[in-house]
């Protein structure tokens, strides 16, 4: 007789990460949705975290990365048709997504709380998955710009914004009229500038009014998909920002020539793309040579959505690998019981819940009824904690992975898709020296962005005698004109932790605030589980642990 297989409760394997509601799972993001103003989400929030918890949603996920889009330039009678196809798991992944309403419900529903309720729920999402995400952040940061100057463009207001604000999601390649719905994408960076927008080469020559006609080239197009682009060119007076539909209101397809797909290390399901301008129609929004100043407001968007979805990243791999460690024995006890392994663990916690906290931080300080302070530490807060909050995502990634051993190095684990993933929010909308420079110049230039900083901070004074002392010394180098481009990564460093250490403070557990300031201020910062004996990490591990 054939030995039956070893029933799986026997074989020292953990069950699927799956069947269980990502909102209810993580206290920290609970706790943080109520105290930063969004309360009244909760129903809406548990049910889209068990929408993306199922097993179904993540079988999406992977099939979205495994099944990755295609171009065809030409249809069968050798037409050009500029077109990417994907499999029906990123259409179905997108229809959750702008149905739950991640691209535009701070717009749609204007309340106290709108941009923490979205921010949880996008979030949640990227503990799932990332490249549907990409298109939605865009659309999302592109209704404030549109919104600004729709007045000049009257058919932006009537018949665009409707369409960008619809939750019945329409995936086909159609002028915007004959569709229920529409998204947006951006193009700016070149092959001979990248970061550096201001050497932009493409050409916009002006047809009459407001409509242009571009000649030039994009390095990154993201997403070609999407049914028109904000985009970057020079036109008499400099360099301009341009609405470039996909479409002509005629029907017919407008001269943008997509050239490749980009072959990317992660974010696969996604499509990023080079693309000829070849006399494409646009219209200029805003004035002549204001290009930077009309889009830095869709880009500041985009940089609060790299900040939460690098938070959702390094959730999803804490959680997975809290959810190994409990199920899976080593030397007579689980992982969970090694003392060595809770150090660790307990590490990968406090990063967990120090991202959590300051993603949903930042995101009331976008509140449309934001004060003048919150607006003022955004200018500041964003760039610090993009540039913080998205480098730790690799480095707690790989720990993460570390824990599951093997099992987590091969692909049918979700991990190598998330360490893959993680580098892309450091690189999207500035890079970590971009970032980096970004806060230097708020510190020099803005005073109330620096006030509003030290405002929040002072909140926690007396918590915690290493945090004052990180306080103090902050105090004393933003008062300082002495701060050298050479030392801008440690400026943004040490605000970045320097606020989650007083939000933890205030606002968290006294096991977790304890510990992140003990092992985080000052010269105790070391490698991931390293944390002292004298941490209580079982409570740490409990609060972090999903359930």
């Amino acid at each position: 007789m054939k030995p039956s297989a070893k029933p799986c409760s026997d074989s020292n394997q953990p069950p699927p990460f799956e069947g269980r509601n990502l909102y209810d799972t993580q206290p920290a993001l609970r706790e943080a949705v109520i105290r930063e103003g969004a309360a009244w989400a909760q129903t809406r929030l548990e049910a889209w975290g068990a929408l993306l918890g199922r097993a179904e949603t993540f079988a999406l996920a992977d099939r979205a990365n495994r099944c990755t889009p295609e171009l065809k330039t030409h249809d069968r009678f050798g037409d050009r048709i500029d077109e990417v196809v994907f499999d029906p798991s990123w259409h179905e992944l997108m229809a959750l997504a702008i149905h739950e309403g991640e691209h535009a419900t701070p717009w749609l529903e204007p309340r106290p709380g709108a941009q923490v309720a979205r921010a949880a729920a996008y979030l949640m999402h990227a503990q799932v998955e990332n490249g549907t995400q990409c298109p939605l952040t865009m659309t999302y940061a592109a209704v404030p710009v549109l919104r600004r100057y729709a007045r000049a463009l009257p058919w932006l207001e009537s018949n665009w914004l409707p369409h960008i604000l619809s939750r019945d999601y329409d995936g086909r390649s159609l002028c915007v009229d004959a569709k229920t719905s529409a998204l947006i994408g951006m193009g700016m960076t070149e092959r001979q500038g990248g970061s550096d927008v201001r050497s932009n080469e493409s050409r916009a020559e002006r047809v009459h009014d407001s409509e242009y006609r571009i000649v030039g080239q994009k390095w990154f197009f993201s997403a070609p998909m999407c049914d028109a682009h904000l985009v970057l060119a020079q036109a008499e007076n400099g360099l301009s920002c341009f609405f470039l539909p996909r479409f002509l209101p005629d029907g017919g397809r407008n001269a943008v020539r997509l050239l490749r797909l980009k072959d990317k290390l992660g974010n696969r399901s996604n499509a990023s793309s080079e693309v000829e301008f070849d006399g494409a129609t646009a219209w200029l929004l805003g004035d002549e040579g204001r290009g930077i100043p009309v889009i830095i407001e869709m880009v500041q968007h985009t940089r609060l959505d790299c900040v939460i979805g690098s938070a959702g990243l390094i959730r999803s791999a804490v959680a997975q690998a809290m959810h190994h460690a409990k199920h899976r024995r080593a030397f007579g006890k689980t992982l969970f019981e090694q003392p060595l392994m809770r150090n660790v663990l307990a590490d990968l916690a406090l990063e967990d819940e120090a991202a959590t906290i300051l993603a949903l931080r930042l995101a009331r300080a976008f509140e449309a009824d934001a004060d003048a302070p919150d607006a003022a530490l955004a200018r500041l807060a964003t760039p610090a904690l993009k540039y913080w909050i998205c480098k730790r995502a690799s480095w707690v990634i790989a720990e993460a992975m570390e824990v599951l051993g093997g099992n987590g190095y091969v692909e049918e684990s979700a991990l190598p898709r998330l360490y893959r993933e993680a580098p892309l929010n450091s690189i999207w909308e500035g890079s970590g020296n971009v970032m980096c420079l970004d806060v230097q110049r708020a510190a020099r230039r803005e005073p109330p962005a620096v006030e509003a900083l030290l405002a929040e901070l002072r909140r926690a004074r007396g918590g915690n005698p290493r945090l004052d002392r990180h306080i103090a010394t902050l105090e004393q180098i933003l008062a300082s004109e002495a701060c050298e481009e050479t030392d801008a990564r440690r400026l943004a460093g040490a605000i970045a932790v320097g606020l989650a250490a007083a939000l933890l403070v205030r606002d968290a557990p006294r096991a977790v605030a304890d510990a992140f300031c003990a092992s985080r201020l000052g010269d105790a910062a070391g490698a991931l589980g390293t944390l002292s004996s004298s941490v209580d990490q079982k409570a740490i591990i409990a609060r972090a642990a999903p359930a």
